[in-house]
């Protein structure tokens, strides 16, 4: 069986490779990080017999590639939505993984995905990818507006106005706010991001998640990459890949 991944965090990307990498008759076609890096891989390429997506690329959302080419395979989304919201991934056989990925859970969509294999046909009908987005976008449209945190043997609420950035340091989660006031807070980055208003929230890389108005001062980098100070400053250096550099930029000039 060949799989494409298409997957822009590398620890989620390389997870789901080895887990595959230990199924019988699993070849990885490739490893892809965006939109159109798959749009053009898909054009050039013969289609694997199975497409591992994630929702959240770096340059947008996954379900741009269906407006841009045909997707001649099945389809095995790759998200933290849960099965409520994703009962509409049901048609055409396409199939889902929570993140992070189980192994049983993997080797059951595989399983389904050889047995639809020889009759799978691609839809030509636009609804269905539409009712899909709306259907997500509505999931998405309750965005956390207060955290619960605890200030020793207190507990307070910090409004998500109040939030500077989060990120994640010696495997705690930490929320910080602009008076640079800090919390550990009970979610991994992954977990923030879906419930976050993105209008709001970016997920610059795996250790951070940031507000809009913490964006100090922009510097380009190396390579194509971008240099941030943030406001409240963080010790470390924050270097914004030259994968989501665009996307970031899209996000401040919104």
């Amino acid at each position: 069986m060949n799989v494409l991944i298409i997957e822009d965090e590398v620890p989620a990307a390389e997870r789901l490779k080895r887990l595959l990498m230990q199924q019988e008759e699993v070849e990885i076609a490739g490893i892809l990080t965006s939109i159109a890096t798959t749009v053009s891989w898909l054009q050039e390429h013969p289609h694997p017999d199975v497409m591992f997506l994630d929702i959240h690329l770096a340059d947008g959302l996954s379900f741009e590639i269906f407006k841009q080419v045909t997707v001649k395979c099945p389809v095995i989304f790759c998200t933290a939505y849960d099965q409520y919201a994703l009962d509409a991934f049901q048609f055409n056989s396409i199939d889902y993984l929570l993140k992070p990925v189980k192994e049983d859970k993997l080797v059951k969509s595989l399983e389904k995905m050889k047995n639809v294999r020889q009759s799978y046909e691609p839809s030509t009908d636009p609804l269905k990818m539409t009712d899909l987005v709306h259907l997500l976008n509505k999931k998405e449209a309750a965005y956390k507006s207060r955290f619960m945190v605890k200030m020793g043997a207190k507990i307070k609420t910090v409004k998500t106005d109040d939030i500077a950035y989060f990120y994640s340091s010696n495997k705690l989660t930490l929320l910080v706010t602009k008076d640079n006031e800090n919390y550990p807070v009970d979610y991994a980055l992954d977990e923030l991001i879906t419930i976050l208003d993105p209008v709001l929230f970016f997920h610059v890389n795996r250790k951070l998640i940031i507000h809009i108005d913490a964006a100090k001062e922009i510097h380009p980098y190396f390579k194509g990459r971008l240099k941030l100070e943030l406001q409240p400053p963080l010790e470390e250096e924050v270097i914004i890949s030259s994968q989501k550099t665009p996307a970031f930029k899209d996000w401040l000039d919104q």
